[in-house]
């Protein structure tokens, strides 16, 4: 007879994008086709958004893609399955036996299904979900969510949930961010910093838009309760508030969006347009910050550290440097077992 005697313990549930099991084709293909497929990823009609992944985007693309993964690639595995599990480790560690933390990528594996399985009869006081993007959006937060919430619901009996919708403002969060930056701002002079962050397709900025608020313009410089979950808004507020506690000015740096997919209108400006546009201005010496990632990835590695340094120079630029990011650096630990504490009160 299985006991529903209730649990002390919470189920803390990190939540990453994810990755593919190997840099084989085969598993890069089916790791396009399962993010690719959300709804809230590509967000056109069934039909049409299988048509075009299935006999477009990963036929041609996964090929192309294995042999980027390879570049990245640790001995241990995925970097951001390999930072993701370290994370988890230490933040466990950091909680205590009052908590049991599980790690799942939303597409691949570790799925949700299984990290989560074994507390379906465990009567968990309370489950915190956070999902790892500082700043929320539909087709990453809203999917991770929605994901969750489809699992459990076939539970007998479902704990008191709390999801972290974002921390882009969080001060540690910050802080965590600002401090890999001075590491090298001590090293080096940089005439620019540029904050790039994941693309979105502008329709999913207005889609998501409280009364029709969102203009896609000068809207997002403020932060407050209509553009709470306004991705772009929220990529702003992270810059400003990293921007001080670097104490930087104005005229310094740059704000860009990165990894845009196919031919529709996505927020701006573009990175790949920046970055050169910067180099042609006479800048020649940048530092890279991504702050929507929080473990490296091949957006981070392969796109921000390759391929625009490689834009960069052969325009003109003489240096650029990217900062990694958060990984496991003890005050983003921090910070995540503050997001938990605030989602246990």
């Amino acid at each position: 007879m299985v006991s529903h005697k209730k649990s002390h313990k919470t189920g803390v549930l990190l939540i990453n994008l994810g990755t593919p099991d190997s840099t084989s084709t085969p598993d890069v293909r089916k790791y396009l086709k399962e993010f690719l497929m959300d709804r809230r990823v590509i967000d056109i009609p069934y039909l049409q958004r299988w048509l075009l992944i299935n006999l477009v985007i990963a036929p041609t693309r996964a090929p192309k893609s294995a042999k980027v993964y390879k570049n990245v690639w640790m001995k241990e595995g995925s970097p951001l399955l390999v930072y993701s599990q370290k994370t988890k480790v230490l933040l466990a560690k950091l909680l205590g036996e009052e908590y049991e933390v599980e790690l799942a990528m939303r597409y691949q594996n570790p799925s949700i299904e299984s990290a989560v399985k074994k507390w379906e009869r465990a009567g968990l006081a309370k489950l915190i979900i956070i999902p790892l993007f500082p700043q929320y959006a539909s087709a990453s937060t809203g999917s991770a969510t929605e994901e969750v919430l489809r699992v459990i619901q076939q539970w007998e009996v479902i704990p008191t949930l709390h999801v972290i919708e974002n921390f882009c403002d969080h001060p540690l969060f910050i802080e965590a961010f600002a401090e890999l930056g001075k590491k090298y701002m001590e090293k080096e002079s940089f005439d620019h910093f540029v904050f790039s962050y994941h693309g979105l397709p502008e329709r999913q900025i207005l889609k998501a838009s409280v009364d029709n608020y969102c203009k896609l313009g000068d809207c997002c410089s403020v932060y407050h309760q209509k553009n709470k979950y306004c991705y772009r808004a929220q990529c702003f507020e992270t810059t400003r508030l990293l921007v001080e506690k670097l104490g930087l000015t104005k005229d310094q740096y740059t704000i860009c969006f990165q990894s845009r997919l196919g031919k529709t209108p996505w927020i701006k400006p573009y990175a790949d347009e920046v970055i050169p546009a910067l180099a042609k201005q006479g800048k020649k010496k940048i530092l890279f910050f991504s702050p929507s990632f929080v473990a490296d990835c091949l957006e981070t590695i392969e796109e921000g550290g390759e391929e625009y340094k490689e834009l960069f120079l052969h325009s003109g630029g003489e240096h650029w440097q990217l900062v990694e990011s958060l990984n496991t650096s003890p005050k983003w630990i921090e910070c995540l077992k503050e997001l938990v504490e605030s989602g246990k009160q």
